[in-house]
C-alpha cells in the first residue's frame, strides 16, 4: 500500500536545513540506501537499526529487510515469495511483524489494473505474520479472508493495530502481538488504514477515505469488489485507542497519509500532496493534534514520506527520491530532528 505514482557513498549533507522556512527543521541529512525502491523505514526499540521493505537486484516485488541504523548489514528477513509490506519491530527489538501473500503464491501477485486510474492493490492473500529478527520461526497471526496488512505496535502496551477486510470493508483492527484478542476499532465505510499509536498508547492516529456522496460510495464499492482501492483523496484522523472520539486533522481534498506520532504525542508528522494534489510530489509536514498549527517540514520537490521518529526523538528515518538518479529509485534517509 505505499507505492505514490511512482551505488554511491553514504553521504552526509551538514545543517543544509537553516532558517525559519522549510526545512528549518532537518540537519545532518544521511542517504542509507541506494537504488532500487526502498520505503517504509521503521525504528527497533533501540534505535539501532531499520526495518523496511525493498525491490531489488532479481526481487520482482518487495520483500523485508532490516539494516543497522547508519546503513551498514542489509540484509531480507522474509522468505523472498509473494510480496511484503510493512514490517515493523515488536517490544524487545528481537521479534518483527510484516504482512506477506507467500501463501497465496510463491509470485509476486500482478500489478494493480491502472486502467481503472491510480489505484492500490489491495491484495486479498496479504496476511500478518511474526519472525524472529533474523527471520526464522515465521508465525501466522492472520487468517481471516481478504487483505490483513499495515501493522504497526505500540511498545508500551504490546498492542499492534492493522487495517482488515474481516469485517467486509476495509477498517482497523487491533490485537495482541501473538496473534489473540482481536478487536475491530473502525466502522465507517470507507478505507482506514495506515494506523500508528501513540508513545503512550492512548491515542491513534490514520488515514482515511470515507466517500459520502452516493456516485463516490459506488466507485469506492467497486473498486475494492476486485481488490482495489484509490489512495489520491485521503484525510488523517486522530482518535482514541479504542476508536472513540474520531477527529478529522486535515481537509486538504489531496492525499494526505504516513502519519506518525512527535516524541510529546502533542503532534503529528505526516505526508501530503497537498501544494500539488493528484500528484506525485510530496512533502512532509507536522501539525498539532487537533489539526491547528500546520508547518511545512521539507521543499525537495519530489516525493518524500513515511517518516518516523527515533525512539529517542533525536533524529528521523523517511523515504524519497531526492537526488535519485533513476525513475522509480527511492531511498531511506535519516536526519537529525532540530525541533523548529
Amino acid at each position: 500500500m505505499r507505492r505514490i505514482l511512482l551505488a554511491a557513498l553514504p553521504f552526509a549533507c551538514a545543517v543544509i536545513f537553516a532558517g525559519d522556512g522549510p526545512r528549518a527543521f532537518l540537519s545532518d541529512i544521511r542517504q542509507l540506501t541506494h537504488g532500487g525502491e526502498n520505503a517504509e523505514a521503521y525504528w527497533s526499540p533501540d534505535g539501532r537499526r531499520l526495518i523496511f521493505q525493498s525491490t531489488r537486484g532479481e526481487s520482482k516485488c518487495d520483500q523485508i529487510y532490516v539494516m543497522n541504523a547508519d546503513g551498514s548489514d542489509q540484509h531480507m528477513v522474509s522468505t523472498g515469495k509473494g510480496r511484503t509490506t510493512c514490517g515493523y519491530f515488536l517490544a524487545g527489538g528481537h521479534d518483527i511483524l510484516y504482512a506477506s501473500t507467500h501463501l497465496a503464491g510463491e509470485a509476486c501477485p500482478p500489478e494493480a489494473d491502472h486502467s481503472k486510474g491510480y489505484v492500490w492493490a489491495v491484495y486479498p492473500g496479504y496476511d500478518i505474520f511474526r519472525a524472529h529478527d533474523d527471520g526464522s520461526g515465521l508465525t501466522r497471526l492472520t487468517s481471516a479472508e481478504g487483505y490483513d496488512a499495515e501493522a504497526t505496535v505500540n511498545w508500551k502496551t504490546g498492542k499492534v493495530i492493522y487495517t482488515s477486510m474481516a469485517s467486509g470493508d476495509l477498517d482497523l483492527w487491533e490485537m495482541n502481538g501473538d496473534g489473540s484478542a482481536k478487536k475491530q476499532i473502525t466502522r465507517s465505510f470507507g478505507y482506514d488504514g495506515g494506523a500508528v499509536l501513540s508513545h503512550d498508547g492512548r491515542k491513534i492516529v490514520w488515514r482515511a477515505h470515507h466517500p459520502g456522496a452516493p456516485e463516490d460510495k459506488k466507485k469506492y464499492a467497486d473498486l475494492l469488489h476486485e481488490n482495489l482501492t484509490s489512495p489520491m483523496k485521503m484525510e488523517l484522523f486522530v482518535a482514541d485507542a479504542d476508536g472513540s472520539h474520531a477527529r478529522q486533522i486535515t481537509d486538504f481534498g489531496c492525499a494526505s497519509f504516513a502519519p506518525t506520532f512527535s516524541p510529546d504525542d502533542k503532534q503529528i508528522l505526516f505526508s501530503s500532496n497537498k501544494q500539488a494534489c493528484d500528484s506525485s510530489k510530496f512533502e512532509l509536514y507536522i501539525v498539532k493534534t487537533d489539526g491547528t498549527g500546520l508547518k511545512q517540514v521539507t521543499d525537495f520537490g519530489r516525493f518524500t514520506s513515511f517518516p518516523e521518529f527515533s525512539p529517542d526523538g533525536k533524529r528521523i528515518a523517511f523515504v524519497s527520491d531526492w537526488k535519485a538518479p533513476a525513475r522509480y529509485e527511492f531511498n531511506v534517509f535519516t536526519a537529525t530532528w532540530t525541533g523548529r
